[in-house]
């Protein structure tokens, strides 16, 4: 996973891309523009762009990126934040990792608790089976 600097830089250069995308459409799907009210049998004749359409895409896709990109930003740190400041947070993450840690061991233990018994009972589920099973066999069958 790259670190946030160079998630922030892939998704500028993302939205340059995207920019230039965006122009080189509308120069391409663009309806000529008429100079000094001349026209011309081809502008009359061109069927309709899809313009709108691409005029959509990629404003949605700039705006995502945008978001994308202010979210980068928010999730670096601060001008603020000191040395003391982060390592006070890195203790805290510290400790609530050691607790979250000290739950898990607790409800892995009562796991494999519940696991013996489980295994137990069916131990002796299949010992009674095998014990009618072998009741069943041993007695002779009544003749009708």
């Amino acid at each position: 996973m790259a670190d946030r600097l160079t998630q922030l830089q892939d998704a500028v250069n993302s939205l340059a891309d995207q920019f230039c995308n965006a122009i080189g459409v509308l120069q391409q799907c663009g309806p000529p523009a008429s100079f000094s009210n001349i026209q011309t049998a081809i502008n009359k004749d061109q069927p309709a762009n899809p313009t709108e359409e691409y005029a959509q895409l990629f404003a949605a896709l700039i705006a995502r990126t945008a978001k994308d990109i202010d979210v980068l930003i928010d999730s670096l740190p601060s001008e603020e934040s000191t040395a003391a400041l982060q390592a006070a947070s890195l203790y805290r993450l510290e400790e609530e990792n050691h607790e979250a840690a000290a739950r898990l061991e607790e409800v892995v233990y009562r796991g494999d608790m519940l696991l013996e018994k489980i295994q137990s009972a069916l131990a002796d589920i299949a010992q009674s089976q095998l014990k009618t099973r072998s009741g069943t066999h041993s007695q002779p069958v009544p003749d009708s």
